[in-house]
């Protein structure tokens, strides 16, 4: 695989219902491999990387806010449920032989780091992979506004967002077979057009801090190298204006 040269350092949000693969909760395995191998690709051909993962596929804090659980403790659940999967993937990347650490936004030294910004930049430094947990560590705050943050903090040249899809649509494209694929947008178009790509705040933090989203399928095989290569037409990608 030959990456972009302008892409040096990446951060790579995955969602933890892609980790479930055609199951209706938890891990699939094979995926979480999979990945691990996809990765592995990468930080071979000298790219520093950086991951968030969700938690979606043992608990959503909003979907528990929806049935009467305070809202905080729900989110704090879903915290913690995406330290699970982190731990998984770390532990998959290790055995395909990439140094990897997890850090958490929620302290929890039996298992993990806790997140510290210069400490997670070192590991990368050094050609360790590392996952970022518990999201931003608060409440009422997504994993996709945790990742646009971290990707700020680490000086990522790129976010990318792997998905069930191969791109942004203007639709649920399993729903509507009418839906518009986009090849490129803007943040601003992303905003006004209401597409469901990321949250509001994780949409202007990446704004701010001019750092292109690629949003691309998990799912296709070999997705990840072939996003990097600048592959046409498997990935949607966001930038600002100018």
């Amino acid at each position: 695989m030959t990456a972009q040269p302008s892409f040096r350092r990446i951060l790579l949000k995955l969602s933890g219902e892609g980790l479930m693969g055609q199951q209706e909760y938890g891990l699939d395995e094979r995926v979480v491999e999979r990945l691990a191998k996809e990765i592995k690709v990468a930080h071979d051909a000298g790219l520093e990387i950086c991951l968030v993962i969700g938690g979606g596929n043992i608990f959503r804090g909003v979907t528990g806010a929806t049935r009467g659980m305070d809202r905080a403790t729900a989110d704090h659940m879903g915290m913690l449920a995406t330290v699970i999967n982190a731990l998984a993937v770390q532990d998959a990347l290790e055995r395909v032989g990439i140094p990897c650490r997890v850090q958490s936004a929620i302290p929890m030294s039996a298992v993990c780091e806790p997140y510290i910004r210069r400490r997670a930049v070192r590991h990368m430094e050094k050609g360790r992979v590392v996952i970022f947990a518990a999201g931003t560590g608060n409440p009422f705050f997504t994993t996709d506004t945790a990742a646009a943050l971290r990707a700020a903090e680490m000086n990522c040249d790129v976010l990318m967002k792997a998905t069930q899809v191969d791109g942004v649509y203007s639709d649920d494209p399993k729903t509507n077979p009418d839906a518009v694929r986009y090849d490129r947008l803007t943040f601003t178009e992303v905003l006004v057009k209401g597409l469901n790509v990321m949250d509001a705040s994780a949409i202007a933090l990446a704004r701010e801090n001019n750092i292109p989203i690629l949003v691309f399928s998990l799912h296709a095989e070999r997705s990840l190298g072939r996003v990097l290569e600048g592959e046409k037409g498997i990935c949607t990608i966001i930038t600002r204006e100018d």
